[in-house]
């Protein structure tokens, strides 16, 4: 490689425009800032980012959009397994930055740059997630990390820009937002602690409705399809139309605690408010038109896809085959799901679908049995107690 490019992950922000003025003014290179869109940019917001990455004297910069990707080969595939991190977070910020890190690779593999650059610091996941994909995708790339590997304070990064003419507000915001098509991820010095809650004014979104109000969402082999009736070709749509919905009444927020990928504890504050409602109506629906043992693996499988998925390893093989098999278990997740919506809650009501398994005609819960007898139920109950007879039996003989 005889070209003097550098492809930048850039997000406009201290560390990356650091990185911009640095290795273009100090080393020379020719720059190429990249920003990856994965859903949670405005027109108004890349053009911003634009001017900036311009002002700081890069060659070339590029804005790539994975919206869609992003969906089809993670985001509906997290749906299909229910994912919520711990049981809370539905890896909104996980999921987005492996498809940035491999959107960013993939520039600088066919631009054939020499370097790659990223502004991630020494304590968090996104520098994993980051030189993972980059070595994996752009093998020959080296990798340039000043602000993890020279330990670079924002006091100093802040007098460097300022030494050069760059002119910014680059005071610490007291909430850091990272929005995405998945959900909000916001950071402040209450998540550092373990004792506190962010404040209301923190939140990006602000309950605005009072009382209460039914949606009814419609699902087709699990993806969500319809709100209210309206059908949606581009799932992606839907997205947007049930987060606006939801975030009206403030609904999906939360409190995320979980394991860093360096052995960490790590602690975030989330609004998700389409990510969640679809999950719990999406299992909802599930729990009407599938099996028991369906539903049984289907969650294991799901809570490794999940952990590996936060943890970088999304370019594993065994992703694929559990992709398939979560794909597989969605042919009869079509249906209708009733969901109402209060401030700062909801509650899944109901479903209607052809596929429901629960079906007066064979049987109804509690009440009446027509496919089989009172003396079958004898018989099944003293086999089905042989193992517990034997066992007692040799335990009381002790």
């Amino acid at each position: 490689m005889s070209n003097n490019i550098a492809v930048l992950a850039f997000s406009g922000g201290l560390d990356t425009s650091y990185c911009a003025k640095y290795y273009s003014a100090e080393k020379g290179l020719n720059i190429h800032s990249v920003i990856v869109n994965t859903g949670g940019f405005s027109a108004e917001e890349l053009a911003e980012v634009e001017r900036k990455a311009k002002a700081l004297g890069v060659t070339k910069h590029v804005c790539l959009d994975v919206t869609s990707e992003y969906y089809q080969k993670c985001i509906r595939y997290m749906v299909y397994g229910n994912m919520l991190k711990n049981n809370t977070y539905p890896l909104s910020v996980s999921s987005e930055r492996v498809f940035q890190a491999i959107a960013i690779a993939c520039y600088a593999r066919d631009t054939k740059a020499k370097y790659i650059i990223h502004g991630s610091t020494g304590a968090g996941n996104d520098q994993v997630r980051f030189d993972l994909a980059f070595e994996v995708i752009y093998p020959e790339i080296e990798i340039l990390t000043p602000v993890r590997d020279e330990k670079l304070s924002r006091e100093y990064e802040i007098e460097y820009l300022k030494k050069s003419g760059i002119q910014d507000d680059w005071k610490k915001k007291a909430y850091s937002i990272n929005k995405g098509l998945w959900g909000t991820s916001i950071g402040g010095k209450e998540t550092l602690h373990s004792g506190k809650t962010i404040p209301e004014e923190a939140y990006p979104s602000h309950c605005q409705k009072q009382g209460e109000e039914t949606v009814e969402l419609f699902f087709e082999k699990g993806e969500l399809k319809g709100i209210n009736g309206k059908m949606y070709t581009n799932p992606v749509d839907a997205i947007r139309a049930l987060d606006a919905m939801g975030s009206a009444w403030a609904i999906g927020r939360g409190m995320h605690v979980g394991d860093t990928i360096i052995g960490i504890k790590g602690r975030v504050a989330f609004e998700a408010a389409a990510p969640v409602i679809i999950i719990k109506a999406h299992h909802l629906l599930e729990k009407h038109n599938l099996t028991k043992w369906q539903l049984y693996w289907k969650e294991q499988l799901a809570n490794w896809y999940g952990m590996l998925l936060h943890e970088a390893q999304y370019m594993e093989p065994v992703m694929r085959d559990i992709e398939k098999f979560l794909e597989s278990t969605q042919d009869r997740v079509t249906g209708k799901v009733f969901v109402k919506l209060y401030p700062h809650n909801f509650e899944t009501i109901g479903i209607e679908s052809a596929f429901d398994l629960m079906q007066a005609k064979f049987a109804s819960y509690g009440e009446m049995n027509n496919a089989f007898t009172g003396e079958d139920v004898k018989g099944f109950t003293k086999i089905l107690g042989n193992q517990i007879k034997l066992f007692e039996s040799v335990a009381h003989k002790k």
